[in-house]
């Protein structure tokens, strides 16, 4: 088996320094071979995942894998090309607003590449909500957020935390951790040498299953009738 992995990071790093559209054009065959090798994994991923997702059996590397292609009409950054693969994996589509997983594979110290999985860019009324909802049912969260494999393999929240409490909340509440959160993620980093053994597709889908609990309670939570 071909192990592209460290010929696609070697891509990402010259496309880095290279970011522009004749040196893309001049590498396009490069980037389709390491893209369809990609993409094939992504498949094994989605393959292993329904083992315990069901759902993810209507879903592919077509569905999960965003473009290279950035989208620069609101950003001052007008380079063309994302130096990073990613993909968004859920039983409802990459685009759905529900909890679900993340993938990004970088070589850039500026980006956090690594698995994750959770819940961000979250409206402000179902932001209520599911405050509300970790709070009348912490005993489940805290079984959830604390167990020992999430202890061990998503150690970090990736979240944005207010200053204060919320308006509406006891200062000094008890949760008011979890109250402050405005996203509610959790990250394993990844380095080049996980992404190059050949097994990462199944570790990916193994690690997110440890997440899968914590998915769950945000989606139950988001669709629970007030």
């Amino acid at each position: 088996m071909d192990n592209y992995v460290p010929r696609l990071y070697d891509f990402l790093r010259r496309l880095d320094q290279n970011n522009n559209r004749p040196w893309f054009q001049a590498h396009k065959e490069e980037f389709d071979e390491l893209r369809s090798l990609w993409c094939a994994d992504l498949d094994r991923v989605i393959s292993a995942m329904t083992q315990w997702e069901p759902g993810m059996a209507s879903q592919s590397a077509k569905t999960a894998a965003y473009r290279i292609y950035r989208d620069t009409r609101f950003s001052a950054d007008k380079s063309p090309y994302k130096a990073y693969f990613s993909a968004a994996f859920s039983p409802f589509g990459r685009k759905s607003e529900k909890a679900g997983f993340y993938l990004e594979m970088s070589p850039l110290a500026t980006h956090e590449a690594g698995l994750y999985g959770g819940l961000w860019c979250i409206e402000r009324p179902m932001l209520n909500k599911l405050r509300n909802a970790i709070v009348d049912n912490i005993e489940e969260w805290e079984e959830i957020v604390n167990s020992p494999q999430m202890l061990r393999d998503f150690p970090q929240w990736c979240s944005t935390s207010l200053k204060t409490i919320p308006k509406g909340w006891d200062r000094n509440h008890p949760q008011a951790f979890y109250l402050r959160m405005t996203n509610y993620g959790k990250f394993h980093p990844c380095s080049e040498s996980f992404f190059s053994d050949p097994a990462w597709p199944e570790r990916t889908a193994e690690l997110f299953h440890t997440l899968k609990p914590l998915c769950d309670f945000l989606n139950y939570s988001m669709d629970e009738e007030i």
